[in-house]
């Protein structure tokens, strides 16, 4: 066995907090059933990865932080939106793939073998159908032994689709399951065979919102900003979407029709949410077109008393643009420094691994990074359980998987679909601070994972 070599970028995650963290070996039980096996490992690349506590649910699994990687190569391809609309999603991503190189780079031990692990990114420019010329790229040329895939259908949906089409296993996140599992025709009767899923669902936004929302008195009248794209049509979809829900609360979704990503004119969606007195408004929204609507609906005379907004309130960067008119405006939270997990590979906490990120980068912390993160955790976590390469054998380990990740429990078999495992979600609010970007997200509604702490409550927009 060899040791385990700390350098670079994994010990300045080690070191964020001012204090080194102990990195464990990483290792899986052959055989086993119900066991936790500690993930941990050391890289050399063309891109990166990340893990945390595995359970490999049965599968014959076995390995060790390794040296060299004489044995052999794993390959990893890495589909993500760097440039275009959708890049604020990336926009840490080679903070994340470096921290992984550098962490992996003296091999990973599988199945008593050191392999050398390669992470080839490609960028799908923000388009669906580059990202699937991308992934076939990956898959015909680069010959991947698994793809992993992050950021909005429009990236996920292609690269698994493409996937699924050429037998080669595949892991996705940052997608609602429903416009992932449904946008891809899947039926819950037989699912996907190589296509796998984690993130949390419609019904878990829904739910935080209206928590949300329930904190401030209004007359429960709702606009809906849904654009035209995978996520849009999900969110209005009258049998999975946001419909049914909200008027089971009590709620009135007034909803204009789909709008064209790029809009440059909201005049007609901000006439309706008036003429509907819409006291809440929602949506899930491109980072570069909410900015155009709020300050259209500012000047309009539309002011909401709550605003929460998916995929563009996400980011530090987008409140900023707004100045003080972003403040109390609100959004899903699925990852931040408060969150109370670890690395299954590095044990680096959440806080660590931001503090780390703002420390190397001058940039505020994004939720993006805990779970790109996660992605390469699971998907290290995947090779160690399937004692291999083989592709089929990956595949299956995927089904079984447990895992302790940094974004939190990972773990597929329960539902609630046969490919997706979910993930928890909080709610937050942006306020001013003394941030890179003078506005932080502050939790103010956890119901809907109480590990996370709540720091404030919901305020309306002045």
């Amino acid at each position: 066995m060899h040791g385990h070599r700390v350098t670079g970028q994994a010990l300045q995650w080690a070191k964020a907090a001012g204090a080194i963290v102990a990195l464990p070996a990483l290792s899986a039980l052959a055989g086993c059933s119900g066991c936790n096996a500690t993930t941990a490992g050391a890289a050399t690349s063309g891109a990166a990865t990340t893990g945390g506590p595995v359970t490999t649910g049965g599968s014959a699994a076995g390995g060790i932080t390794g040296g060299g990687g004489g044995d052999g190569e794993i390959k990893i391809g890495y589909v993500t939106p760097a440039t275009g609309a959708l890049a604020p999603f990336a926009a840490a991503d080679d903070f994340i793939t470096s921290g992984i190189n550098d962490f992996l780079q003296d091999g990973l031990m599988v199945g008593g073998k050191s392999y050398k692990v390669t992470i080839i990114v490609e960028d799908s420019e923000s388009d669906p159908n580059t990202a699937g010329e991308k992934a076939g790229k990956l898959i015909n040329q680069d010959a991947v032994d698994l793809m992993v895939v992050a950021s909005t259908p429009d990236t996920t949906n292609p690269v698994s689709s493409q996937c699924e089409a050429n037998s080669v296993p595949c892991i996705s996140t940052v997608a609602p399951w429903q416009p992932w599992f449904f946008g891809q025709n899947g039926d819950p009767a037989t699912g996907f065979t190589w296509a796998y899923h984690f993130f949390w669902g419609l019904e878990d936004v829904i739910a935080i919102f209206l928590s949300m929302w329930n904190q401030v008195p209004t007359n429960k009248q709702v606009g809906a900003l849904f654009p035209n794209d995978p996520d849009g049509n999900a969110w209005g979809d009258a049998t999975n979407g946001f419909p049914k829900p909200l008027a089971d609360a009590g709620y009135t979704l007034h909803d204009p029709g789909r709008y064209e990503n790029g809009n440059q004119d909201f005049t007609a969606q901000i006439s309706a949410f008036k003429s509907a007195n819409c006291e809440v408004l929602t949506g899930v929204v491109i980072p570069p077109d909410f900015p155009t609507f709020w300050k259209q609906a500012k000047q309009q005379g539309y002011v909401p008393k709550a605003a929460s907004i998916g995929k563009a309130l996400l980011f530090p960067e987008s409140i900023q643009a707004l100045g003080n008119d972003g403040v109390n405006l609100s959004s899903e939270v699925w990852w931040s420094p408060n969150h109370p997990y670890k690395s299954s590979l590095t044990q680096v906490s959440a806080k660590d691994l931001t503090d780390a990120y703002t420390q190397q980068t001058s940039k505020q912390w994004t939720q993006p990074i805990g779970f790109v993160h996660a992605l390469f955790e699971v998907a290290i976590a995947a090779f160690v359980a399937a004692g291999g390469t083989d592709k089929a054998a990956v595949r299956d380990s995927i089904s079984k998987l447990s895992v302790d990740t940094i974004v939190g429990p990972v773990a597929w078999g329960s539902g609630p679909v046969k490919n997706v495992a979910k993930t928890k979600l909080v709610g937050g609010q942006w306020r001013t601070a003394s941030t890179p970007t003078g506005f932080d997200l502050v939790v103010v509604d956890n119901s809907g994972n109480p590990d996370v702490p709540a720091t404030s409550t919901m305020q309306p927009i002045a």
